[in-house]
């Protein structure tokens, strides 16, 4: 950035200082959140132009950007100057459709929730905006596009001339200009054409004029379901994601994986299956799947049992061998009844340039190198504090809670959510000890706190790092200014830009630094 490409390979930058940017649904004091408006999904598309979010109440709202029209031209153009323009991604609010309704399986007697688990975007054509969205068992995908508003004017029956009762005297075509109002009308005649206040003359009228339909300069955000993938998962679905070939997309539930042709809906080709002959033999489910980013053959998916298995689609049709597995064992001296509850990864996201694996378990987030599966090559303590409250996390079901990672477009920093609506960046580039914790609020940082600098070692060296982000034991070393009932699950990085969006309850919080 300041001429020295050398230098920030060498020198890892300093902690970034984030700062408060916009609130989307800030509830007042005392307000009591509706169930169905809690935000339970959220993401960037690839431009970082548009943001998406889902809730419990099967809506999708979407968001764009607006900071980058201020100044004229295209992001491009204006990367391009020689000046820096001082701004931060600001949004605003776009459209908002219903995605899903719920549903009752009558052959399992089981009802299905309205409730987005996951959202993704795929690619852009002709302006138009399209979407995957998901609930536990259906798939949709969704056309946004803006469309011209077309009004409709000069009918046949004209109020102005009613007389008596409200006969009609005569029929009138108007051809003087007016502004037309949308479906039908003009601001200087405000009428009901399915009113009863007006009847047509007893000899009827003499012409049948068709209305005028009139294109406006106006543009309405029309949202439609172009195609519906169901019928294809018996548990529920935990992941979707786009292929980088832009034609298909993995869905996977607790035992299986399905690729699916973005044009095609009717089928969908099982590519893997941990479902053992007799279900007493079940010891692990699958949590989490992602597509390589750039390999269009590679995907990788997590399990309950704390590993990720990277496959080759080009092996076999059925992919029940993997390429490489990822997977840290606990010292069996260390082992408690815990320690596969909380081994279980939540989440899994590939890095931009695809070299690395970011994954969440509930204690940990781990970066891992898809070229070296002896080991992460860094891990970063999130929840250590809780380890002596596990018997209370378990009892009131916290401890399955299932938080979120993201990765920052350049790799060198990673986010993940925790209680109390906090979240917390680290960095992980060479020599970075940066982790600052902070509080999804319009003051970000005052809950923040400073955790001792520890050196650590480059990935480049390939050798295991290990980096204590919570041996200060965060807020409290007991834990009790922890809010479990408040938890930060769902948070996405911009993709070119230091901005996070995270969603606490109903609400989304906007930082940049």
């Amino acid at each position: 950035m300041n001429g020295g490409g050398d230098e920030e390979v060498l020198a890892p930058a300093g902690p970034l200082e984030w700062k408060f940017s916009q609130v989307f649904g800030e509830r007042t004091a005392g307000e009591e959140v509706q169930e169905v408006d809690i935000i339970s999904a959220i993401e960037f598309d690839k431009t970082g132009d548009h943001l998406a979010t889902g809730d419990r109440g099967g809506r999708v709202v979407l968001f764009e950007r607006t900071d980058t029209r201020d100044h004229g031209g295209s992001r491009r153009d204006l990367e391009g100057m020689d000046y820096p323009i001082s701004r931060h991604p600001e949004f605003r609010y776009k459209t908002e459709f219903q995605s899903h309704e719920p549903e009752f399986d009558y052959l399992k007697s089981l009802e299905i929730e309205e409730k987005i688990n996951k959202i993704r975007w795929c690619q852009t054509a002709n302006s138009a905006l399209f979407i995957l969205s998901t609930n536990d068992k259906t798939i949709k995908f969704w056309k946004v596009q803006e469309k011209k508003v077309k009004k409709v004017c000069d009918m046949n029956v004209d109020p102005s001339k009613a007389v008596g009762n409200g006969s009609v005297a005569s029929s009138s075509i108007s051809t003087s200009p007016k502004s037309y109002l949308a479906n039908g009308g003009c601001p200087d005649r405000s009428y009901n054409y399915l009113s009863n206040d007006f009847s047509f003359p007893p000899g009827g009228i003499p012409s049948l004029h068709l209305p005028v339909v009139v294109a406006s300069h106006e543009t309405s955000l029309v949202a439609r379901c172009r195609r519906i993938y169901a019928h294809a998962h018996d548990y529920h679905i935990n992941s979707i994601s786009n292929n980088s070939d832009g034609e298909t997309f993995i869905s996977a539930d607790d035992l299986r994986i399905n690729l699916w042709n973005l044009e095609i809906s009717n089928q969908s080709f099982n590519i893997v299956d941990v479902k053992p002959a007799n279900m007493e033999d079940l010891t692990e489910v699958i949590t989490s799947a992602e597509f390589h980013p750039n390999h269009c053959n590679t995907l990788a998916y997590s399990s309950s049992k704390g590993s990720i298995r990277l496959i080759d689609l080009r092996q076999s049709a059925l992919c029940d061998s993997h390429t490489k597995l990822f997977e840290e064992q606990e010292a069996p001296s260390s082992r408690s009844f815990f320690t596969e509850i909380i081994a279980s990864i939540s989440d899994i996201k590939f890095g931009r340039d695809g070299r690395h694996i970011l994954s969440r378990d509930y204690m940990t987030l781990k970066l891992w190198d898809i070229n070296m599966d002896s080991g992460p090559v860094a891990t970063f303590q999130v929840h250590e504090y809780l380890r002596p409250k596990l018997c209370d996390l378990y009892e009131n079901d916290s401890i399955f809670d299932k938080f979120e990672c993201c990765l920052s477009g350049d790799g060198l920093r990673l986010a993940t959510g925790s209680y109390s609506n906090l979240f917390r960046v680290f960095g992980c580039a060479g020599g970075s000890t940066e982790a600052t914790t902070m509080e999804a609020s319009k003051n970000p940082m005052r809950r923040q706190v400073q955790t001792p600098s520890r050196p650590s070692r480059s990935l480049g060296s390939l050798t295991r790092v290990v980096r204590r982000g919570a041996d200060n034991p965060a807020v409290d070393s007991n834990g009790n200014a922890f809010d479990f009932t408040t938890k930060l699950l769902h948070l996405a990085w911009h993709p070119t830009e230091n901005a996070l969006a995270c969603a606490a309850a109903n609400s989304l919080y906007m930082y940049y630094a």
